[in-house]
């Protein structure tokens, strides 16, 4: 099936505004105590108040970006703030490090045991400093993304339960958000900081965490960029991967870097190429590079994110590149994503499916999934096809 552009923008348009930011703007709201419930079940209602500074930070996010890039909302704005001034009372400890969750409430529940909940305060303080015009807010975001410049080499510090020296590795995780995370942060870094913290993280996904041989991204490296044999080492996080590489994308654009921008294309085609599942579709969520058994039980679920950021890849890499396979692939990546997730009784969309494509946890929102994936994934491919459509005209 053939895919109309301006169809696909209005798709993706009419998701995001009419369904997705509804549903979060309808029941994740906490008025009383700031900031957001996730846990919300399939029908919209609260199972768990819990607060989890990822999620809280990354909705601040959502909704301060929207207000920056699309539209002046006050009520975005208030939504922003209401996340906003609870993680920055109740957010960080004593030294300025990220719990990982609080209670409704905003007592320490979840130490802060690695830097992501830094990151995602970094870009969230940012978005929302550019819609409020509030200096405070820009001194948490510096603060926050300083905290991750300084635990980049150790992200979880004295909470490592790994013995130190054994089997030394890393991981992409931390560079390719911290490339992502940099560029969110461009308006508050001074320009020579910005192109050499950039670089240097391209650099180091595409140079230790790309495997030539085989053009898949593998998950753990040893510190010098070679393989380890084992399950870290062995591990293909197709999402990640994918994710990893309209990062990628998204920086070489900007220096026009053409020789980067197809080596990453080819490594988002490779990896669909080794993850789609032949037999019931979808990508799955984990594999092992040499084909053992991997050891997340969970390896063959289908995940929403793992999709949207293909839809998301696919879609940059078919406006920047024009190649004919980037379309194939969207097409049959479209396909299974929105006959997959989406919800049209409840709105929303779910995340986790089993291995056959059948609804595995109904709910809307949990621990891990929140308002930020689906959001992010409808606007930018909004985006995307709307300026290729302009070009098709």
């Amino acid at each position: 099936m053939e895919y109309d552009l301006q169809a696909l923008a209005q798709l993706y348009k009419n998701a995001l505004l009419n369904d997705v930011l509804p549903f979060w703007e309808k029941y994740s709201l906490d008025w009383e105590y700031g900031g957001y419930f996730t846990c919300i079940n399939r029908e919209g209602g609260v199972y768990d108040t819990d607060k989890f500074i990822w999620l809280q930070n990354r909705q601040v996010w959502t909704f301060a970006m929207l207000y920056n890039r699309l539209e002046k909302r006050d009520n975005w704005l208030k939504i922003a703030k209401n996340g906003a001034d609870f993680l920055a009372q109740h957010g960080r400890d004593a030294d300025g490090n990220w719990y990982f969750a609080l209670t409704r409430e905003g007592k320490p529940l979840v130490q802060p045991y690695n830097i992501f909940s830094d990151c995602f305060a970094a870009m969230a303080f940012s978005q929302y400093a550019l819609a409020s015009g509030e200096d405070w807010a820009k001194d948490v975001a510096m603060q926050a993304y300083n905290n991750v410049l300084r635990r980049q080499d150790n992200p979880k510090g004295k909470y490592n339960k790994i013995y130190a020296g054994t089997r030394p590795m890393k991981s992409l995780a931390v560079p390719m958000i911290l490339a992502n995370l940099t560029l969110e942060m461009e308006w508050l870094l001074p320009s020579e900081t910005l192109d050499n913290i950039l670089a240097s993280t391209v650099d180091e996904v595409m140079r230790d965490f790309l495997n030539l041989e085989r053009g898949l991204m593998y998950e753990n490296v040893a510190p010098d960029g070679s393989k380890i044999d084992c399950f870290e080492g062995r591990l293909i996080n197709p999402g990640h991967g994918i994710e990893a590489m309209w990062f990628i994308m998204d920086i070489a654009k900007r220096t026009k870097d053409t020789n980067t921008i197809n080596q990453a294309v080819d490594v988002v085609l490779n990896i669909l190429n080794f993850a789609w599942d032949n037999e019931y579709g979808g990508l799955y969520y984990f594999m092992d590079a040499d084909g053992h058994p991997p050891q997340q039980l969970e390896w063959n679920q289908k995940l929403w994110w793992v999709h949207l950021e293909s839809l998301v890849a696919l879609a940059m890499a078919y406006g920047l590149t024009g190649r004919d396979l980037c379309w194939q692939w969207y097409q049959k990546m479209h396909s299974y994503t929105w006959s997959h997730f989406p919800d049209p009784e409840h709105g929303e969309w779910f995340g986790y499916l089993n291995g056959r494509g059948d609804v595995l946890l109904n709910l809307k929102g949990g621990k891990w999934k929140g308002c930020f994936h689906v959001p992010r994934g409808l606007y930018l491919c909004w985006m995307q096809f709307e300026a290729l459509a302009g070009k098709s005209v």
